[in-house]
């Protein structure tokens, strides 16, 4: 029979928050998720630039008129390497429906880690080289994974902070596609076909 002892069960306690939280170097973080908010609730998303593996510069407003799902990660994280494969399943079936999964690796080591990693998981999307001043545009991002799912018009519709549930972005992103954007509402103009007689 074996014996635990109180701090056996600290460890796996705090194993578990990091787990089902996030990672985060200063403060255990608790996993918070949020519905996809009404449009008037929305604030726009910061822009940024910043580099993808191939050292393309990469903007924000390049996906206007997209629903993105911006997910703020690192390859030490492993909340993030459970999230990962949803982010890639989830650009494979709605990308056609002007969807685009958009990582921003926050990893110190920066591309060495990174493109190893992005190879041997297979990513299909979008790869970037975050920094610690693209983190404070989106709140001082504390815990890896935190995830922003931005609507059509470039504006965050809901924010998860730390490991989510697979259906709690599906549905986020299912709600997203649906719509246009609300920039396009009432600019076209049916076509009438005239035929000859």
């Amino acid at each position: 029979m074996r014996v635990f002892d109180s701090r056996s069960f600290v460890v796996a306690g705090m194993s578990a928050i990091l787990l089902l939280g996030g990672c985060s170097s200063s403060k255990a973080v608790k996993a918070a998720g949020s519905a996809v908010k009404a449009d008037k609730e929305r604030k726009a998303a910061p822009e940024f630039e910043l580099k993808d593996a191939d050292g393309k510069t990469v903007r924000l407003s390049d996906y206007k008129g997209k629903v993105v799902l911006l997910d703020f990660w690192a390859t030490w994280c492993g909340p993030c390497k459970i999230e990962i494969p949803w982010f890639i399943g989830f650009e494979r079936k709605y990308k056609d429906q002007g969807f685009a999964v958009i990582g921003v690796s926050m990893d110190e080591e920066g591309w060495t880690v990174v493109k190893p990693f992005v190879t041997d998981l297979a990513i299909n999307y979008r790869i970037l080289q975050g920094s610690d001043s693209t983190a404070e545009l989106y709140g001082g991002v504390e815990a890896l994974p935190t995830t922003f799912l931005i609507d059509r018009d470039g504006k965050i519709a809901a924010t998860h902070v730390g490991l989510a549930g697979k259906d709690d972005f599906e549905d986020g992103i299912k709600k997203l596609v649906e719509r246009p954007s609300a920039g396009l509402a009432g600019r076209f103009v049916p076509a009438v076909l005239f035929g000859a007689n």
